[in-house]
This record gives structure tokens, sequence and C-alpha cells, in this order.
């Protein structure tokens, strides 16, 4: 008798950044801000931001596709965004 897979959980984080190129005001403005508060020697500041969810998938393969294609569609602007996607077996 065929059973179906069995659904797997994936702790997953996104994270999104600038691509190469594109003006990130907010580092920039952090950057010039730090020593002024006493941090010196800090450089290459950028700022972007971080997504965390579960997501179901009969494996980590499916579970990448999907993520892949929810950054595409919804979470990043893929025109000046990069995402990296973390995932973790919940």
């Amino acid at each position: 008798m065929w059973e179906p897979e069995a659904v797997k959980k994936f702790n997953v984080l996104v994270e999104v950044t600038l691509q190469p190129g594109i003006l990130d005001p907010q580092g920039t403005t952090i950057e010039r801000s730090l020593p002024h508060l006493g941090f010196d020697g800090i450089s290459g500041v950028t700022v972007g931001k971080a997504i965390r969810f579960t997501c179901e998938a009969a494996d980590e393969g499916a579970a990448r596709g999907e993520v892949e294609e929810l950054c595409k569609r919804f979470l990043t602007n893929p025109v000046i965004e990069d995402a990296t996607i973390t995932l973790e077996r919940a």
C-alpha cells in the first residue's frame, strides 16, 4: 500500500541585502555616526532585513524551491536586492 511522504518542518532565515552598487543611505548614516559615539575602525556598514518563518515541505530541496519562489514574488525586490536563504530542520 502506498503511503504519502511525511511532511517535514524547516526553520527558514531569509537575509535580504542590497545588491552591489545600490546606494545604502541607512548604512552610510550609521557608519558616519559611529566615530562620534566612540566606535572607531568600523567600516562597510550595510543595512538589510532578516525574515524568519517555518516552512513545511517533503524535503529540503522542495522547501528551498518554495522559499526561493516566495523571495522572487514577495519578500524581495529582485531588481535591487539579493536574498540568502538558510534552512534548518525544525
